[in-house]
């Protein structure tokens, strides 16, 4: 088949929508597919179309639709998507329209109407395993990987180690591109005064992984999340999460796992890195979590839910 996927982020972009778009066309040229990743819908004589963002993939869909009626048409829903939804009129239509709904964490399905839960579909976001790096020596180094956005909280984590104690190795890199007004300022005003934060600025996909798998632990701090790619990768990498109690995460990493902080906190995101870094059994512990949370993020499990999607909607009847 001839798959399209839309994707709002531009060729180049470590925007989460371009890599997930990359990744998954990886995974469709696997299974024999041809795949072409744009921005926009030209006319293209695709035989299905993946609409990565909702409200952003919305006139590229209704371009298809009119074009190709019969097509299956997919669309995935993105954490602004999902939690920051209104369905208006415009939404439910194009829901409706779509043969597929793509999300990215279970829990998210229960933000959507019934009658759209029955074609939606859970894709988890794979990760390839990745052996850790040695860590620093005189640092208990904590990453985050993440735009400064505001619904990102990108400086709570620099809140929470300002007051950790004395003794602390503790140190934030984090490593992500501002995306709005105001945040670098912010950002740059922060490590002027916090030596325990570093903001390294937009970082390669390699030099990021690279981050991560030197980090003793991933920090996740989002207000709201659709299913975050850097959770993928650090369970890939063997990796702890300390991350926000809000569906987006807990949909990845289970109700059980011990490495939340209520959002917004920087009091309890503190705490628990000062556990993490001075008691070995929690830091462990966390480990054979995110250890066993990684068959489900294997490649091959991506690769056999789109085969299941496909299958489902039937592209062998295309007209």
């Amino acid at each position: 088949m001839r798959i399209g996927i839309v994707t709002p982020a531009p060729p180049g972009s470590i925007q989460g929508n371009r890599v997930t778009a990359l990744r998954w066309a990886r995974r469709l040229r696997e299974l024999g597919h041809r795949v072409k990743v744009v921005q926009a819908y030209s006319g293209e004589g695709f035989d299905l179309l993946l609409g990565l963002h909702l409200r952003h993939s919305a006139e590229a869909a209704w371009k298809f639709r009119q074009k190709y009626p019969h097509r299956p048409l997919l669309m995935a829903l993105t954490g602004t998507d999902i939690y920051g939804m209104q369905l208006d009129q415009e939404a439910r239509a194009l829901l409706r329209a779509a043969q597929g709904l793509i999300a990215l964490q279970p829990l998210a399905l229960k933000r959507l109407p019934g009658w759209a839960r029955r074609k939606a579909h859970v894709i988890y976001q794979s990760a390839p395993a990745l052996t850790r790096l040695p860590p620093a020596r005189d640092r208990f180094d904590a990453c985050m990987l993440s735009h400064l956005r505001k619904v990102k909280d990108p400086l709570l984590a620099a809140r929470a180690v300002r007051e950790l104690p004395a003794p602390s190795r503790i140190r934030i890199l984090h490593a992500g591109e501002v995306r709005e007004a105001g945040m670098e300022q912010m950002a740059k005003e922060e490590m002027s005064r916090n030596p325990r934060y570093r903001w390294l600025g937009a970082l390669p996909s390699g030099r990021a992984r690279q981050l991560l798998r030197r980090s003793r632990a991933l920090i996740l701090p989002s207000l709201a999340e659709g299913g975050a790619n850097a959770v993928s990768e650090a369970i890939g990498a063997g990796v702890p999460v300390l991350a926000t109690r809000i569906p987006g995460n807990t949909g990845l990493l289970g109700r059980d796992y011990a490495g939340y902080f209520r959002a917004g906190d920087a009091y309890q995101l503190g705490r628990l890195l000062w556990q993490l870094e001075s008691r070995p059994e929690f830091l462990h512990r966390l480990e054979r979590q995110i250890k066993r949370l990684a068959p489900q993020f294997n490649p091959r499990r991506e690769r056999d839910a789109w085969r299941r999607v496909l299958s489902e909607v039937n592209p062998g009847r295309l007209k």
